[in-house]
């Protein structure tokens, strides 16, 4: 889940943040901190939050675009004045969180958050890619890996093309079968294609491909994948 957060006091957005990693856990993707409402609006385009969570510094102006790409923006308010939540609901916000924040009444408000539908595969197990003037499908059974690169993703095909696809890693892992698995914060691999796991000297840790390439492991995922291939 990626997060938009606005307020103007940092240690407010640092509980926030320790919050929201604490409930999602492996679904938390990412944290964009923005102090106004202003840079709420012009972060909404780059960040493509899943949910927005919104303090009000403006004197209880709660304006937010109601969509983004087709999409419609889901925003939970939170704030020390309980008055605003009436305004909060009628003005379509998914729910409201008196300060400071509870854990587990995060958790609840999160579970709200209605996912996105992942448009990366569609029917046919084809992965759309936009080219110059057109839009190729290649087969989900054809890509070996993907490696992010900010909202953006690369398409390795076990033939060795490289393909530049338009989603995210975050949304790319959500859409593909779950033969594929996260190695890395920048890295999705088809799991049958690693050969073994190697350590070296650093704790550093890399998946060795059937092909002989090798790519690196997180080390908080380290165990998880070797648990994986034993």
């Amino acid at each position: 889940m990626k997060i938009l957060a606005l307020d103007s006091v940092p240690a407010a957005l640092d509980l926030l943040e320790q919050h929201c990693r604490a409930v999602l856990g492996p679904r938390f993707e990412c944290f964009t901190r923005v102090p106004t409402l202003a840079a709420a609006q012009a972060a909404l385009a780059w960040a493509e939050p899943d949910v927005v969570l919104l303090d009000s510094p403006d004197g209880g102006d709660l304006t937010l675009p109601a969509s983004l790409d087709d999409r419609p923006l889901q925003v939970i308010v939170v704030s020390t004045n309980p008055a605003l939540a009436v305004a909060a609901f009628e003005q379509g916000a998914l729910d409201f969180l008196p300060k400071p924040v509870a854990r587990d009444r995060l958790a609840k408000a999160l579970l709200r958050v209605r996912p996105a539908t992942p448009p990366a595969v569609p029917t046919g197990r084809h992965l759309a890619v936009r080219r110059r003037g057109r839009i190729d499908l290649v087969p989900v059974d054809d890509l070996l890996y993907a490696e992010g690169s900010d909202k953006y993703s690369e398409l390795v095909l076990t033939n060795g093309q490289r393909s530049f696809h338009d989603q995210c890693l975050g949304r790319l892992e959500a859409a593909l079968p779950r033969s594929f698995v996260r190695i890395h914060k920048s890295y999705l691999v088809r799991f049958p294609s690693i050969a073994r796991l190697l350590v070296l000297r650093g704790s550093r840790y890399f998946a060795v491909l059937k092909n002989g390439q090798r790519l690196p492991v997180g080390r908080s995922r380290y165990a998880q994948i070797k648990s994986r291939l034993i």
